[in-house]
């Protein structure tokens, strides 16, 4: 149940939140400032092709987040693709109802 004068959840699916998480985090270990942050979701969010009704909001978020990892060296294009890849095969691979977690991909080495 959600809190009296809440309509719906804040996020809509929980990779939203994760993103969210995942920038508040690295902003409080000083990756980027918030000026920066705000410069690189305004930049994905003002992209053509952009949803007038901004319900693809967070997958804006989530390319600005990709684009200041890749900015600042942590990790390029490359790596966070080739990391998706492997969540995604994971995802695959993982029973239903079971954690998905990175060993359960199966072209993991090792």
């Amino acid at each position: 149940m959600l809190p009296a004068g809440v309509e719906a959840p804040v996020f809509a699916e929980p990779w939203q939140a994760e993103a969210f998480a995942m920038t508040v985090a690295l902003h409080d270990r000083g990756l980027f400032s918030w000026s920066e942050w705000a410069d690189a979701l305004s930049a994905e969010v003002k992209r053509p092709g952009a949803a007038s009704d901004g319900h693809d909001y967070y997958e804006h978020w989530l390319a600005a987040l990709e684009n200041l990892l890749s900015a600042k060296g942590v990790a390029g294009r490359n790596d966070v693709d080739i990391l998706a890849a492997a969540w995604e095969r994971a995802a695959h691979a993982t029973p239903h109802g079971k954690p998905i977690l990175l060993e359960n991909d199966p072209q993991r080495a090792g």
